[in-house]
């Protein structure tokens, strides 16, 4: 299902990380790894090639995923980033909040790694929006 594709996954819980990257992996995806959103932003700008996808928690230090995916949408080199909020900030303004700022997906935690997975390879395939 991934066939090649890369994910950058942004959690600041090692253990959050470690689950998306298994499930991930397992399908064929190659997984790097940020532990919040500037870490990600200094990852991707710094990158010579770009993931085809980020993963994004809302909650972190530092810079959270809603800043960050503000910050990827106004970057011109990042912009057409596919970004999948994966968070517990489940509430409908929490999910909309994400919308209004560019994410291509709002998964919520706890979620189902078969979801995960078709989610990040289906808004791949598609592209954004």
């Amino acid at each position: 299902m991934g066939s090649g594709r890369r994910v950058l996954v942004v959690d600041d819980t090692a253990s959050i990380r470690f689950l998306i990257r298994m499930n991930l992996e397992l399908a064929g995806f190659e997984v790097s790894e940020a532990v919040d959103g500037l870490d990600a932003l200094e990852i991707l700008r710094a990158s010579e090639t770009l993931p085809d996808a980020v993963t994004i928690d809302v909650m972190m230090p530092r810079m959270d995923g809603m800043s960050a995916t503000q910050a990827i949408r106004a970057d011109p080199a990042l912009r057409d980033l596919v970004v999948i909020m994966v968070t517990t900030q489940g509430h409908p303004t929490s999910v909309q909040r994400g919308w209004d700022v560019g994410v291509d997906a709002y998964v919520v935690k706890p979620f189902d790694p078969d979801h995960l997975v078709a989610t990040v390879a289906d808004k791949i395939e598609s592209g954004r929006r």
